[in-house]
């Protein structure tokens, strides 16, 4: 969670005052060609002010920035050179007047961020600040500007120390400011000092009839999450909701739901999220399914399952297949239970897979095709209840009246253990005898009738 929302060093400059010393410098030469004009109608002695380029000053200030930023496009910027007057104008520092030295100094936090030499901009912004007759504007984007490249290299503190002194000394409020002291202290941890700030960011915001960020929102109510302050999380991404209508919006307020053990409505939601399209993972499609074979809705359940199969993002595994299989057979649907049970059957190592193949079909009485699924289920072994499988092997075949089969069967679990195989031993040995008299008495009758 570091660095949401930190500025890069280049929106740095852009919220900095490197454009101040060019405009500062445009003003100034104004200033000083009005002077000059009144001079050549007047004649009056010079007067030196510390609001004003001289001369001089003003050549070498814009011979910088010819190097700095070249007029013809064509032309790569030099650098070095720029540094070398730059250095050389500095010589004489201690007989420039404030405003001069300003306009230096901001020159070379130009030079040192466009050749990335974040420590020496720093150094020099903090230098400018201890100018005694430093402009008030001037000040202030020094300040915003520490306090941006602070941030860039995670000085967390430093950015909202800096930022703050900019409060003091200004007679408005800034949106980015807000938001920069709020991104200071959210990656200090200090969430409850960090909120208020992205709340008044947003009100400035909606204030100049601008649109607060995706983003801006998904800090405060990272936070919110943070602090377990859920009801007003809630809040935060129901608007989210509203506003962005983003996937991850939607899946973070069924979980907040959650957290608010509001599972009616975390169900809804995550119905809405299904019926929209926004599911992207296996846990959602299960967490869905699961949900609403928890109230009841376990045929709905299946289907949000098949269509995450289908979707290709549920895992086609023994457990899906299993888990589809139990919700068809909670909604009775025995005959939809069928293919899932059958690929479970495929994809399991041992033989209970097919195990529970036969159980589903003896469900739907078709005997003959439980009896090959626990043959299956005997041959693949390593069941968890072999006596049991046994056990209802010898049912299927007694139902299709395969005596012999059954027989065998419920022989085998009776030496393995099972307590009521006997009982259907005998049980089986009555049918076969009542199949056989029956048999007589049809072969009696046809006899008569024929006769």
């Amino acid at each position: 969670m570091r660095g949401f929302l930190s500025f890069t060093r280049l929106e740095a400059v852009l919220h900095g005052l490197i454009l101040v010393g060019v405009c500062a410098v445009a003003l100034s030469f104004s200033s000083y060609t009005l002077a000059q004009n009144d001079n050549e109608r007047r004649q009056p002695p010079p007067t030196r002010s510390s609001e004003v380029l001289s001369e001089r000053m003003f050549r070498d200030i814009s011979s910088i920035q010819e190097l700095l930023s070249p007029e013809d496009e064509t032309k790569e910027p030099n650098y070095e050179r720029a540094k070398i007057e730059l250095d050389r104008l500095n010589e004489r520092y201690n007989s420039l007047n404030d405003f001069e030295k300003a306009t230096l100094l901001n020159f070379y936090t130009n030079y040192y961020l466009n050749t990335d030499n974040i420590e020496q901009a720093l150094l020099t912004f903090e230098r400018m600040l201890t100018i005694e007759n430093l402009r008030v504007e001037m000040r202030q984007r020094a300040l915003q500007a520490l306090g941006n490249l602070y941030a860039g290299e995670e000085r967390w503190q430093d950015s909202i120390d800096a930022l703050s002194q900019w409060r003091e000394i200004s007679e408005e409020e800034s949106a980015n400011v807000f938001l920069q002291l709020a991104n200071g202290h959210f990656n200090l941890e200090q969430f409850q000092q960090a909120i208020p700030y992205v709340l008044d960011h947003m009100e400035i915001v909606r204030a100049e009839g601008r649109e607060v960020p995706r983003n801006v929102y998904g800090l405060l109510n990272v936070m919110y999450i943070e602090m377990e302050d859920y009801p007003n999380a809630l809040i935060t991404t129901k608007e989210m909701v509203a506003l962005f209508d983003e996937p991850a919006d939607w899946r973070n307020l069924a979980a907040i739901y959650g957290m608010l053990d509001d599972d009616k409505n975390r169900i809804e939601t995550l119905g809405l999220t299904f019926a929209k399209g926004y599911m992207a993972s296996e846990a959602e499609y299960m967490n869905l399914a699961q949900s609403l074979a928890g109230i009841d809705a376990p045929y709905k359940g299946a289907k949000v399952l098949e269509a995450g199969i289908a979707a290709g993002i549920v895992e086609e595994d023994f457990d899906t297949f299993e888990r589809l299989t139990q919700m068809y057979l909670m909604a009775n649907e025995y005959d939809e239970a069928v293919i899932p049970a059958r690929k479970a059957a495929e994809l399991d190592e041992t033989g209970n897979g097919y195990d529970y193949l036969g159980y589903i079909y003896y469900l739907k009485h078709d005997y003959k095709e439980a009896a090959e699924a626990s043959k299956l289920a005997l041959q693949r072994g390593n069941l968890d209840d072999p006596d049991d499988a046994n056990l209802f092997l010898a049912r299927a075949l007694l139902e299709i009246e395969d005596f012999e089969g059954a027989r065998q069967a419920a022989r085998e679990a009776q030496r393995l253990g099972n307590n009521n195989a006997s009982q259907l031993l005998t049980f089986i040995e009555n049918s076969k005898a009542r199949r056989e008299n029956l048999d007589r008495r049809k072969a009696d009758a046809i006899d008569f009738y024929r006769s």
